[in-house]
């Protein structure tokens, strides 16, 4: 932002350079609708649903209209849809719109004097100071927040309304009510905010950000010097969420997001007065995070789907160009390597905007032909450098691995593959490690599927090993995990690239006319490997056989067959797409699947092929071009030889790397890489608690288990009354007397009995008979007082987990397994009111149990939930193994790490 003396020397530039007046004057209609009219107001909290905004015949996501609030079109089918659920989806994107509407009223009194678009910016500015308070901070989702669900949001809303009262403030266009309106939403918000420190995580910059806006309205330097370089600032963000290879460490979609949040608030940093990238090493990293997805962009201008991305979302959205067009003007002095990749940006044509929580500039209206610099929003008017892009010509990315994201990308020609390596990716990653994807010809045959919404039961195939060109073992997903690049190198022509991830190595050679994919296991035992491939286009085999029923068990795939070739040797297909086509050589052990799974998101169902063998050393060989004639595979003892009209090329692996030896003759590849820590290994490391201990008494007789506490032995309580034992969702541990249990753990050689005494004045339960509530893909039963209970009863057993809550109108219990990998706890008992609250008496019988004697000690958790009457979801849990927190989106999972010991006596 700028203060008064700044916009001064605003005006002056964009007098002198005409790109500047254009976007000026195209703001200027662009507002004309917002002046013409008062726009929509949402009296609501935002919801976070799973069928709100979501058409109900198809399934496709609504259009979000800023001028219609209540009735919103399908895409897909064109039907309009209404009511509550779909109207506080719409309030979501609304409060933002409307904050945006603001600073890009307030730019246009501040530099082209438009006393209208000011009276229209303070009316937003005050509308929102009367009812800020009055929205409930309940029933969020991730973070404490009022107009919305999440404090990111918040965060995001924020700087935007600071922005606005800000200019005007600075243009002298701002009354003292209004300021006072703003005085008390910045405070208030701000409280919130600060509460809710995410650590190192993309919405944290957003927070900072919003902090440092408050910061510069209220003139507090103590805020702003913690928002900028303390442990989880701005710079610290900047140093550490993006790595030393520039890249954030949850993959492509965040980075991006998260460096609009740190562009943003360095902005904000410097309306303050010091620029914190006058120190060298900053400048350096933001040089990097500006650089990375360039490099790593698709040929079509995407951006790779890695981790929780969302698929086939175009860099040339103008979200993204402002970017680079401010990125270019914080950190490059001069000319840069940017400008040549936003005229190529500006060269492709404009995709649709798409809704983004950060960008809704364009919401509404249908994009340009082209989308130029003109076209991009009020931020651009205070920060875009008069200096016009450079040359798309100039702009020719090669082979790159960044190091530090364990990515390798090879280029040859207009062929780009690329091998997912390194690091998980935090709470974003994907167990995809080592897999592959190929664009190449115009078509994108290999994708990475990135993401749909995180509300959809999809969600969950998505973020499965099945859903990505990456191996898998024994039939499961890979276990959460870095993967370690080994190798990469670029000579002659050619390039590869080799990664490893336990047991498994995958090596990628690409040359001139095709690319060889060899994946291998080496392990004590036999196992089961399977490598999936989700080609594009419609696939046909060229190898002679046939295809009969298979079996492959998962939730979201169908139609499974096996092929049963009609000879020997390799097995040869191609998938045809419009104006290409990729030749597929398949060569190995095992045998080839295909069956029917989710498609990318936003797509329809699709075949992909599974090829599967087992073993305990294996290798699998694939070669893949779109050159016509297709090569051919020969396997020998010792190499792979693809033969083409050129001849045939000899590939084995060597001391040192790979070698290829051709008719021109031979090719060495090493770039052996050094094994280095992970960034997220350094970012995400967290101390461990103290392990909570407890004693469970055996008994010669199982209790009653009738609700009371008859047959318990009550020698050794287990306590849940401390804060440090609470986790929280908006409001803080009210104290034990409000809510607090005690639980008395027995045993014998079948079973492990539990007694639960809950002090809380009002029981809220949910019956087992209500309606799904359809807010997230957490279990709705979450969302009521009851318990989650886990149990380890062997040092190498899985851990068991049940959620049980009490029967609205009886005494029995509801109980049901948690979600996710593990054995089923049985569980079986009652439950009774009493004066203070309720009691839980019921048996459990772990996988496992029956072998334990005394001085034994097994794994074990207890939680008990807490909701209230007027609540959508749950207010907190105490957690009997400890360690504080927050409550949201851990639904009813427990990390086995985080489980307490029970003794048995």
């Amino acid at each position: 932002m700028l203060t008064g003396e700044g916009l001064a020397a605003r005006r002056e530039e964009i007098a002198g350079a005409p790109e500047l007046g254009r976007l000026l004057e195209r703001l200027r209609g662009r507002a004309r609708p917002v002046l013409e009219r008062e726009p929509p107001f949402p009296e609501v909290k935002a919801l976070l649903s799973t069928d709100g905004g979501v058409c109900p015949r198809d399934g496709a996501a609504l259009i979000y209209d800023p001028w219609s609030p209540q009735a919103h079109r399908c895409p897909r089918c064109g039907e309009q849809q209404s009511g509550e659920r779909h109207h506080r989806w719409w309030a979501r994107f609304q409060h933002l719109w409307l904050a945006e509407r603001a600073a890009h009223l307030a730019a246009l009194a501040a530099f082209g004097d438009d006393d209208d678009a000011a009276d229209r910016g303070r009316a937003l500015l005050r509308r929102y100071g009367e009812r800020y308070a009055g929205y409930p901070n309940r029933d969020n989702v991730l973070g404490p927040s009022r107009l919305f669900f999440s404090t990111y949001l918040e965060s995001i809303w924020l700087t935007n309304l600071l922005a606005a009262a800000v200019l005007l403030r600075e243009a002298g266009a701002l009354d003292p009510e209004t300021a006072q309106g703003v005085d008390t939403v910045a405070d208030e918000a701000a409280a919130l905010i600060g509460d809710f420190n995410e650590g190192f995580s993309n919405r944290q910059t957003w927070h900072d950000a919003a902090l440092a806006a408050v910061a510069v309205w209220f003139e507090d330097e103590e805020l702003l010097r913690g928002a900028v370089e303390g442990p989880t600032g701005l710079v610290a963000h900047a140093m550490q969420g993006f790595g030393p290879d520039g890249m954030w460490y949850e993959g492509e979609n965040y980075h991006l997001f998260a460096l609009r949040g740190l562009l943003v608030g360095l902005d904000w940093v410097r309306a303050a007065g010091f620029d914190p990238l006058e120190e060298a090493g900053l400048a350096d990293r933001l040089q990097r995070a500006l650089l990375a997805p360039a490099l790593t962009a698709l040929p079509d201008g995407t951006f790779p789907a890695r981790k929780d991305s969302r698929f086939g979302m175009s860099l040339a959205q103008p979200m993204y160009l402002e970017l680079w067009e401010r990125g270019r003007a914080a950190a490059f002095e001069g000319e840069s390597p940017l400008g040549d990749w936003l005229a190529a940006l500006y060269g492709l044509p404009a995709p649709p905007a798409e809704t983004f929580d950060s960008y809704l500039h364009e919401a509404g209206e249908p994009p340009p032909d082209r989308r130029g610099r003109a076209d991009l929003s009020w931020w651009m008017l205070l920060a875009m450098p008069a200096l016009g892009p450079g040359a798309a010509d100039r702009w020719r990315p090669g082979s790159v691995l960044l190091d530090s994201q364990g990515l390798a990308v090879l280029r040859t020609g207009g062929r780009y593959a690329s091998l997912e390596c390194g690091a998980y990716g935090g709470g974003h990653g994907h167990p995809d490690r080592l897999h592959l994807s190929l664009h190449e010809a115009g078509v994108h045959w290999l994708p990475d599927p990135g993401t749909g919404s995180y509300v959809a039961r999809d969600l969950f195939w998505y973020r499965s090993t099945l859903a990505h060109n990456a191996p898998r073992l024994d039939g499961v997903s890979q276990a959460p995990g870095d993967a370690v690049c080994e190798h990469f190198d670029v000579a002659d022509g050619w390039s590869w690239v080799q990664g490893s991830f336990g047991p498994l190595c995958r090596t990628i050679v690409a040359g001139p006319a095709y690319l060889v994919d060899i994946v291998e296991l080496s392990s004590d035992t036999d196992r089961l490997l399977e490598v999936p491939w989700h080609v594009a286009g419609a696939m046909a085999l060229r190898s002679p056989g046939q295809w009969e029923p298979a079996m492959l068990e998962d939730e979201f795939t169908r139609d499974a067959e096996r092929f049963l070739p009609a000879a020997g040797g390799p097995i040869e297909l191609e998938a045809r797409a419009p104006g290409a086509r990729l030749a597929v050589a398949l060569a190995g052990p095992g045998e080839l699947l295909r069956a029917v799974g989710p498609g990318v998101p936003g797509e329809a169902a699709a075949s992909f092929l599974l090829r599967r063998a087992r073993g305990d050393v294996l290798r699998l060989v694939s070669v893949v071009s779109t050159a016509d004639p297709a090569p051919r595979l020969r396997i020998d003892e010792g190499y792979v030889e693809v033969i083409t009209p050129a001849g045939g090329d000899r590939h084995r692996a060597v001391a040192g790397g790979w070698e290829v030896e051709g008719p021109g003759g031979t090719v060495r590849l090493g770039g052996r890489r050094p094994a280095a820590a992970t960034m997220v290994e350094r970012i995400l490391t967290v101390p461990r608690s103290l392990r909570q201990h407890g004693v469970a008494v055996r008994v010669a007789r199982p209790p009653a288990l009738d609700g009371t506490l008859d047959g318990f032995d009550l020698s050794y309580p287990l306590s849940l009354d401390h804060e440090d034992q609470y986790r929280r969702s908006e409001e803080p541990y009210a104290g034990a007397e409000v809510f607090g249990a005690t639980a008395y753990a027995n045993w014998d050689d079948d079973t492990l009995y539990l007694a639960v005494e809950v002090t809380k004045p009002e029981v809220v339960l949910r019956p087992a008979d209500a309606p799904p509530l359809l807010l997230d893909n957490e279990p709705d039963d979450i969302h009521s007082d009851g318990l989650q209970l886990y149990v380890r009863a062997q040092p190498e057993a899985a851990t068991c987990g049940a959620v049980v809550v009490p029967a609205q109108g009886g005494t029995g219990v509801h109980a049901r397994p948690v979600q996710g990998p593990g054995d089923e706890l049985v569980v079986a008992g009652s439950w009774s009111a009493t004066e203070t609250g309720y009691r839980l008496t019921v048996a459990l019988r772990p996988a496992g149990w029956g072998e334990q004697v005394a001085g034994d000690r097994v794994r074990f958790d207890l939680l008990v939930n807490e909701m209230r009457s007027g609540r959508e979801r749950r207010a907190g849990q105490l957690v009997w193994s400890g360690g504080g927190g927050w409550v949201w989106l851990r639904g009813d999972r427990q990390g086995p790490d985080q489980l307490g010991e029970l003794e048995l006596v």
